[in-house]
């Protein structure tokens, strides 16, 4: 379980342009959910997902994990327990080393570097059953160099290699933003499936209202630093587009736009 607590997030502390996003923000993820989260800019999206990751620093507030506040863990620790997708394909993942390189990499996650190989041979067919889950046949580019595939692809990729180590945590940064519509719904398919599969506790963040809607058994929407529509299993059933669309349209008029 996931529990935010208190959190209090100012940035730009003491300068004129100081904003508190976050003042007493207050949220529970239950272990096994799939939380969609939707929102305009500025909302607090990625500030929530880079809070839980430790990107970003909090004023303050606990983050607890299974009951252990994590507040003030070094990011690169809490990344021992948590898998991060982001927009950007390019991002986790190392475009010179091939796709064997990489999953060897994710694959010793956390673990201690000595002066062995780093890639460990005996482990190439258990990284093929794990890619050949995407069903893309990437698991016959295990020598082909990660910057030679497509974005769709090179996402397909760090999709697996953030679930390769155990991880409590799954967290979607818009991962299909930067996707053509077409390879962006092949990811999402992917993304249902693998969190299915491997039984994950995930956060989607994503500005498309369909695969909010579609994708996951909870709906989160974000307005300045506020949960504003928060659905759960049951509700979120019977939602459709339309009914986020009067959300943000309600919001979009008092903000006088």
């Amino acid at each position: 379980m996931l529990e935010l607590k208190n959190i209090r997030k100012v940035y730009n502390p003491g300068e004129v342009t100081e904003m508190c996003l976050f003042d007493n923000f207050n949220l529970t993820v239950d272990e096994g959910e799939f939380v969609s989260i939707v929102g305009s800019n500025g909302s607090g999206k990625t500030s929530l997902l880079n809070i839980i990751c430790g990107s970003i620093p909090i004023e303050g507030g606990e983050i607890l994990i299974g009951g252990k506040n994590i507040a003030k863990m070094k990011e690169h620790k809490r990344y021992q327990t948590i898998g991060r997708v982001y927009q950007n394909p390019a991002v986790g993942t190392c475009p010179n080393l091939t796709m064997l390189e990489n999953m060897s990499l994710a694959d010793n996650k956390g673990k201690s570097f000595g002066l062995s190989f780093g890639i460990n041979k005996a482990r190439e067919n258990f990284y093929k059953d794990q890619l050949s889950i995407l069903g893309l046949g990437l698991e016959d580019k295990m020598q082909v160099k990660l910057g030679a595939l497509s974005g769709g692809q090179r996402q397909a990729a760090s999709l697996i290699m953030s679930t390769l180590t155990p991880i409590e945590f799954l967290i979607l940064d818009e991962h299909t933003a930067a996707l053509d519509p077409k390879t962006a719904e092949i990811i999402m398919e992917l993304t249902g499936k693998v969190v299915k599969e491997k039984k994950l506790t995930a956060m989607m963040v994503t500005h498309n209202l369909r695969y909010a809607v579609e994708y996951g058994d909870r709906l989160l929407m974000m307005d300045k630093g506020h949960a504003v529509l928060d659905k759960g299993a049951e509700e979120k059933k019977h939602m459709q587009v339309e009914d986020i669309l009067d959300v943000f349209t309600s919001i979009s008029i008092e903000c006088g736009n």
